[in-house]
C-alpha cells in the first residue's frame, strides 16, 4: 500500500476494464497504478483517463510490489493464466465473469486463491444493481415463502461480424452465449436456490455464424427440495431483454430491466391473496445510472480489509462454473446430467 491505498493493475482495457477502472481510481482506498493492454493507444488512453501508466506486458505490472489489487478483464481464455499468476504472488483479484473458460480453469484458480490466501472475487455486478439486491434480499427473509420456481431470461440482438471478435473464437471464449450471459443467470439461479442437483441443456445456433458456439442457450435445473430453474439467454432477442423472476408460496418477485438499453430497471412484488383471487401489485423504478460496478468494489475492498462477506468469491464462481458445464455437458449428450 502507497499512502493507505491499495495499488491497482486493470489487465485489459476494453469497455469492462475502463469502467473497472474508473470506479477503482474514484475510491478512496484504491489508486490505479498501472493498465495493461495489447493494443498500446487502449492502454495510453485509459492510463491518460485515471492517471496511471500504460503497459503492454501483464507479467510486469503483475508483479510490480506496488501492486496489491489485479483486476483482469480480458478475453476469457487469458483469465484463468492472469488470475492464478496474481494470486500466486499473493494479490488479490477482481476477475472478470465467467471464472475460465471452464470448470478446469475454474477449479484451477479456486485452488490458487485456496493456497495463497488471497481474495479472488468474481465479476457478478449484477448482483449489486438495486432490483436484483433487493429480490435476493426479500427472498432471503422468507417474504415470498417457500421458493417454487425461478426463470430468467437475457438477451441482445448481436451485430454482424461477431464471428470475427474473441467471442466468437472457441479457443478464445471457451463457450458460447450460454458462457458468455448465462453464467450470470446461473449465479442469480444459485444465489436464490443454491446448487442443482440436475440439468438438462439445449444448444442453438440459429443466426449468427459462430458455430461451433451457440447463439441460443436453453436450461432447466431441478434442486433437491423440489425447486425448478429455467434460463434462456439469446443472441437473437432483437429488442435487448432482460427477465429475472422468482414465485414462492405466498408470492412472487420479478426484476425487468438493467437500464440502457434493456429498460428501466425495476422490481414487481406480487403478493397472493390467499383466499383467492387478484394479487396485490406493488412495484418499485430505479431510474438512475448504474452504480452497480461502484457497489461491488465497495464490498471487494471491504473484504480485503475486514474479511467482512463477500458476493460472488470462490464459492460463488464456482457453483456458476458447474451449473453452465452441466448444461453443456447436457446438450452434448441429449440427456439429463448431475451437476
Amino acid at each position: 500500500m502507497r499512502g493507505g491505498k491499495y495499488g491497482v493493475a486493470i489487465v485489459g482495457c476494453g469497455l469492462i476494464g475502463r469502467r473497472r477502472a474508473v470506479v477503482a481510481a474514484a475510491h478512496p482506498r484504491t489508486e490505479v497504478v498501472a493498465v495493461v493492454d495489447t493494443e498500446p493507444t487502449r492502454a495510453e488512453s485509459l492510463a491518460a483517463e485515471v492517471g496511471c501508466v500504460a503497459r503492454g506486458d501483464w507479467r510486469g505490472v503483475v508483479e510490480d510490489p506496488r501492486v496489491d489489487i489485479v483486476v483482469v478483464a480480458t478475453p476469457n481464455g487469458f483469465l484463468a493464466e492472469i488470475g492464478r499468476a496474481a494470486l500466486d504472488l499473493g494479490k488479490h483479484v477482481l476477475l472478470e465473469k465467467p471464472m475460465g473458460r471452464n470448470l478446469r480453469e475454474a477449479e484451477y484458480l479456486a485452488a490458487g486463491a485456496a493456497a495463497g490466501g488471497a481474495v479472488l472475487k468474481i465479476g457478478f455486478n449484477h448482483r449489486y444493481h438495486p432490483a436484483i439486491a433487493a429480490l435476493l434480499s426479500s427472498v432471503r427473509s422468507g417474504d415470498i415463502g417457500r421458493v417454487i420456481w425461478i426463470r430468467g431470461r437475457y438477451g441482445h440482438g448481436g451485430r454482424p461480424g461477431c464471428e470475427k471478435e474473441w467471442r466468437g473464437d472457441p479457443e478464445l471464449a471457451g463457450g458460447g452465449h450460454l458462457l458468455d450471459q448465462g453464467v450470470h443467470l446461473a449465479d442469480l439461479i444459485h444465489g436464490v436456490a443454491g446448487v442443482p442437483a440436475r440439468a438438462v441443456g439445449v444448444l442453438q445456433t440459429a443466426v449468427w455464424p459462430v458455430a461451433p458456439l451457440e447463439d441460443n442457450g436453453f436450461g432447466i435445473f431441478h434442486f433437491r427440495d423440489g425447486v425448478v430453474a429455467q434460463l434462456h439467454v439469446s443472441m437473437t432477442q432483437w429488442k435487448n431483454l432482460f427477465s429475472f423472476e422468482v414465485a414462492g408460496e405466498t408470492g412472487s418477485l420479478i426484476v425487468e430491466g438493467l437500464g440502457g438499453s434493456y429498460g428501466e430497471e425495476r422490481l414487481v412484488r406480487v403478493w397472493r391473496r390467499m383466499e383467492g383471487g387478484v394479487p396485490t401489485v406493488e412495484e418499485a423504478r430505479f431510474p438512475g445510472p448504474d452504480e452497480s460496478w461502484s457497489r461491488e468494489w465497495e464490498e471487494f475492498v471491504a473484504a480485503i480489509e475486514s474479511g467482512t462477506p463477500l458476493q460472488g468469491g470462490v464459492e460463488d464462481g464456482l457453483a456458476a462454473m458447474r451449473m453452465v458445464d452441466a448444461l453443456y455437458r447436457s446438450a452434448a449428450r441429449g440427456e439429463v446430467v448431475e451437476v
